[in-house]
């Protein structure tokens, strides 16, 4: 019998490749190879593939790498090397020839290729840093002391799979993205030929969709696995983008496998992140995920006391225990206020009193409920029924909890500006249709049910929007 061809005994590689890896990793990396070339006596195979990132994942991962030289030894009964022909310009199909890294003949390992360029590109790469958020003036109190020495831990020590990735969420204001770039400035401090980048997920979500307008996805892919460390602000905004996903899903795995720190905030935990692909969770999961809590009483105070000083401000302890006990659950807000009564008392050349304090306050908390998020009406909603988030982004298909979340997309659909997809995806990843039909049945049981329509008027007084 005639021994296979060359191109059989890759499909049989293939083949064997398949049962020995997931179908996401076979689809992902082992499919696009294509075989073109076998030389027997120089001890060679040359393998095409349509991207830098293929042949990198494959020889800096060690299951892929050991698991495709030993079945292709096996197969081709050789020890080959392998030489990857890598697609560099699909117009005009130029290639770019890498060699593989087992053996001792190989010229140069991927990862040392990969180095190189890090070393060579990272005085260029903006981290987009904002420098002010610096763990200097994060203030440290009872909600946020953990946080902060985990934080201050991964800027020194580097590689501690226990906090790799840190997933920090919270309520808006309560300083998540001030730790996140105070760890990246600190790493950037102790370790400045590393490569550190700060982007938020709507700015990821742009340029992955741009890259894959010009079909630059790969560049894309390839420049995010040479990051030493990714930051990515308010992840929720992945929710419903399975392409942006998708391709995050392959980054996170690059430069977690290649001990890269990753830190990740969101205004909700892992566990309610509805639109989020369920193997991503996984992975938010993998190191260390806790909430930075909103400011108490005293933090309020040190916040205000700090902002006081950095400003040169004459502001009395009376006027300071004020604000802290009416402004409290965001640093945002005190630092709107004081800069309200910077303004005040530049205004009118007069001193930050009592009455100047009393008066920004009043209007600031007028302000505040022109604008209703979805968030709130989750937060009263659910305390008004003794009900928790988790419930309401459930399957769970109990009549009290069915009520209480249509309940939470009428009011939403009312008083916000969100659309009925956006709602959907927010409330347990739900559909369009199914918040139009729970508009649909709240408008009835308002109409019919007087104590029912009650409560919710009871529920919108609460939130001041009547």
């Amino acid at each position: 019998m005639a021994k296979p061809s060359p191109g059989k005994l890759w499909t049989r590689c293939l083949s064997i490749v398949k049962v020995n890896v997931t179908e996401d990793e076979y689809n992902t990396w082992f499919a696009p190879i294509v075989f073109d070339s076998v030389d027997l006596e120089k001890k060679m195979i040359v393998l095409r593939v349509p991207s830098h990132t293929i042949c990198e994942t494959l020889e800096a991962e060690k299951r892929f790498r050991h698991l495709l030289y030993n079945i292709i030894w096996r197969v081709y009964e050789a020890e080959l090397m392998i030489t990857y022909r890598v697609l560099v310009d699909s117009t005009t199909n130029q290639t770019n020839d890498v060699q593989g890294t087992a053996g001792s003949t190989a010229k140069e390992p991927i990862n040392a290729r990969t180095k190189k360029v890090q070393q060579s590109a990272s005085s260029e790469l903006d981290s987009q840093l904002n420098e002010s958020y610096t763990f200097e003036n994060f203030i440290e109190g009872e909600g946020n002391k953990l946080l902060r020495s985990v934080g201050l831990s991964i800027a020194t020590n580097p590689k501690q799979t226990a906090f790799n990735p840190l997933f920090i969420y919270g309520s808006s204001g309560v300083g998540k993205t001030h730790l996140a770039n105070a760890i990246g400035i600190q790493f950037k401090r102790n370790f400045p030929e590393k490569r550190v980048l700060y982007v938020t997920a709507n700015l990821f979500k742009v340029q992955f969709m741009t890259a894959r307008v010009q079909n630059h996805i790969n560049d894309f892919i390839y420049f995010y696995q040479t990051i030493d460390v990714l930051i990515i602000d308010d992840m929720q905004e992945f929710a419903g983008l399975t392409g942006t996903q998708q391709t995050f899903f392959h980054i996170f795995n690059h430069l977690k496998m290649n001990g890269k720190q990753i830190i990740l905030t969101s205004d909700r935990s892992p566990a309610s992140m509805p639109g989020m692909e369920e193997r991503l969770l996984t992975r938010f999961k993998w190191g260390l995920s806790a909430e930075l809590e909103k400011p108490d009483h005293e933090l309020c105070r040190k916040i205000l006391e700090s902002k006081v000083r950095q400003d040169g401000l004459a502001v009395g302890d009376d006027v300071i225990d004020f604000i802290a006990n009416n402004v409290s659950g965001s640093i945002r807000d005190l630092e709107g206020v004081l800069s309200s009564l910077m303004a005040h008392a530049l205004v009118y050349n007069q001193d930050i009193d009592m009455e100047i304090a009393q008066r920004v306050i009043n209007k600031s908390k007028k302000s505040r409920y022109q604008t209703v998020t979805i968030d709130m009406i989750v937060d009263k909603v659910c305390n008004y029924f003794d009900l928790s988030e988790s419930d309401i982004v459930s399957k769970g298909r109990k009549a009290n909890i069915v009520n209480v979340r249509q309940l939470i997309m009428y009011l939403a659909q009312k008083h916000t500006k969100m659309t009925a997809s956006k709602i959907g995806i927010r409330i347990g990843g739900r559909s369009h249709a199914t918040v139009l039909h729970a508009v649909k049945q709240i408008t009835a049981q308002l109409e019919q049910d007087k104590p029912f329509a009650q409560k919710v008027s009871e529920i919108e007084s609460i939130l001041n929007f009547v």
